[in-house]
């Protein structure tokens, strides 16, 4: 296996998690304050060259029902910039209630409300790269 790439898409900040070389553990890597669709993609191909990643997961914020609203599309919308910029395979994993998770395991914590902004996103990326990582290994999984 190779590193992945997990990203955890917002309106105005993007965060970026990171694999082992072995896709075993999901490790926080940064959060990018992006513009648009078009900044954010070409942070997202430039982060991924960075770390030689040779697949990317994006989180896809369904709604609590599994139905797409506007979210989805503006993360559609994000890919489609990305594929123009990037040939790495991307792969779309479910992140309902991720961010909400780590927001509040953070405040749990008694993290700060400043410090909580600037790890939320990259913390929300490990998460849904990590169950990515994890359902790969359960289905790698073979009982003796």
């Amino acid at each position: 296996m190779a590193k992945i790439l997990g990203v955890d898409c917002g309106s105005h900040r993007f965060g970026f998690a990171v694999s082992d070389p072995d896709g075993i553990v999901a490790m926080p890597l940064k959060m990018v304050e992006v513009g648009n669709a078009g900044a954010a993609a070409a942070a997202t191909a430039l982060i991924a060259e960075q770390e030689g990643v040779e697949s990317i997961v994006v989180g896809l914020p369904l709604n609590m029902n599994g139905t797409e609203g506007p979210a989805v599309q503006a993360v559609r919308e994000f890919e489609r910039r990305l594929r123009d910029l990037c040939a790495l395979p991307i792969v779309e994993w479910d992140e309902r209630l991720t961010t909400k998770t780590v927001e509040n395991v953070l405040i749990e914590a008694g993290v700060s409300r400043q410090k909580r902004k600037q790890a939320r996103d990259k913390l929300a990326a490990q998460v849904i790269l990590q169950s990515y990582l994890d359902s790969l290994a359960v289905l790698e999984y073979e009982p003796e």
